[in-house]
Parts: structure tokens; C-alpha cells; sequence
């Protein structure tokens, strides 16, 4: 009863954070900012069988660091190292449900070409605005997220699919947001597209025959790639 009602607690939490919590005192706004991600490592948790494996574990471990990453992020380079740890857990989740195939294969190559641009882009502008100082470590967040992204595509779970796709634009959003331009509305934009990102993420511990009853849609991506 409790894992039915999250995904409504989950969304109007969520809801609550991005358009109704003020931005002020900082520190209620960080509050709500973590409530829906506390709610969605609660909704994965209990998505896991009783016989919990190394990938079910090693993604609860992704969402963990991730909740760290958005209580971090006040301090940019703390809170980038937690998401880029939280990542490496989710590739690691990804791995050990790798089903290969070259159509998924192969879409090593658009990732590839899109986090190339991404990184010219973040470079000249870091280097336009003296914070030469991150390109390091932003570079290697860019390699390893779509790193993360390519594990979840070999999987064939629509779930992990969609929710890494997500976590790749909202990323995108807030790097380009932060160092390249303005992005107008960009807090909900990000925010909309990372507690998107990270429920699908969760969802992707149903067990197959759940996911294939409970959501067509997912499951017929899915068979499609």
C-alpha cells in the first residue's frame, strides 16, 4: 500500500519544491528540496526483491549519493564529486544487467558526439570566465555521466533508459545554465527533469514481469531498441 501511494507523494513533493516552496530561509528550501529524493530511495527500496543482489544494492547507493550531491551543492565542486560517485554506482547497477545488442551498442556514438560538444562548450566558457580551476573536474563529471547513460541504454530497460536520458539533459541544462548562458525558467526545467530522472532510475528495479504489467509504454521501448 505504502510503494503505491509513493509515486503520488514522490510527484507532489516534487511539485511542492520546484513551484510553491519559497527560496527563502535557505535552509526550508533545502529541506523540500530533499524530501523527494529521500522519498524516491524509500519508493526504490522497497521495489528491491527480499533476496536483494549486488545491482540492487550498488543503485540504492546511486540514489544515496545523489541526495548528497543536491545537499552539496551550495559547495559546487563537493557536490559534483557526490553526483559523479552516485553515477559510478549507477553504471556499476548498469553492468550487471547488461543485455548486448549493436542497435544498443552503437549508441555509444551519438553520446559520444553530444558530450564532445558538451565539454568544448564548458571549457571556452570556463576559460572565459577564470574558472579554468573546474574544467578537470567538469570534464570528467561529462565523461562519466554519459558513461552512465551508454550502461543504462545496454540494459534494455526502458525504465533505466528514460531516467538516464533525463539525468543527461537536466545535467546539461545546469552546466550550460551555470557557465555557458542564461536558460530562462532554468530551475524548473533542471529540477522537473533530475526527480523525473531519478524515479524513472528507481522504477528500474521492478522485477521484469512487474515493469511489463505495469507499464506498457516502457516495456514497448523497450522491445523496440
Amino acid at each position: 500500500m505504502i510503494r503505491k501511494l509513493l509515486p503520488f507523494a514522490i510527484g507532489l513533493m516534487s511539485f511542492s519544491y520546484i513551484f510553491i516552496i519559497p527560496s527563502e530561509p535557505e535552509g526550508l528550501k533545502l529541506v523540500f528540496k530533499l524530501i523527494p529524493m529521500a522519498l524516491i530511495i524509500t519508493y526504490a527500496y522497497l521495489l528491491c526483491p527480499a533476496s536483494r543482489q549486488p545491482k540492487h544494492s550498488l543503485l540504492l547507493l546511486g540514489l544515496i549519493f545523489s541526495m548528497c550531491g543536491d545537499g552539496l551543492m551550495k559547495w559546487f565542486v563537493a557536490g559534483l564529486s557526490a553526483f559523479l560517485i552516485g553515477h559510478l554506482f549507477y553504471t556499476a547497477s548498469f553492468i550487471r544487467r547488461m543485455r548486448f545488442s549493436w542497435p544498443r551498442a552503437v549508441t555509444l556514438i551519438p553520446i559520444a558526439i553530444y558530450a564532445g560538444y558538451m565539454s568544448i562548450q564548458l571549457v571556452h566558457a570556463l576559460q572565459g570566465s577564470g574558472q579554468s580551476g573546474l574544467i578537470v573536474p567538469v570534464l570528467l563529471y561529462v565523461t562519466v555521466i554519459s558513461a552512465m547513460a551508454w550502461t543504462a541504454i545496454l540494459t534494455g530497460n526502458g525504465y533505466a533508459v528514460i531516467g538516464s536520458l533525463l539525468f543527461l539533459a537536466s545535467d546539461s541544462l545546469l552546466s550550460w545554465n551555470m557557465f555557458v548562458a542564461d536558460i530562462s525558467h532554468s530551475d524548473i526545467w533542471i529540477m522537473a527533469t533530475y526527480y523525473a530522472a531519478q524515479f524513472f532510475i528507481a522504477n528500474s528495479l521492478r522485477e521484469p514481469s512487474t515493469a511489463t504489467t505495469a507499464t506498457p509504454i516502457t516495456s514497448h521501448f523497450s522491445a523496440k531498441f
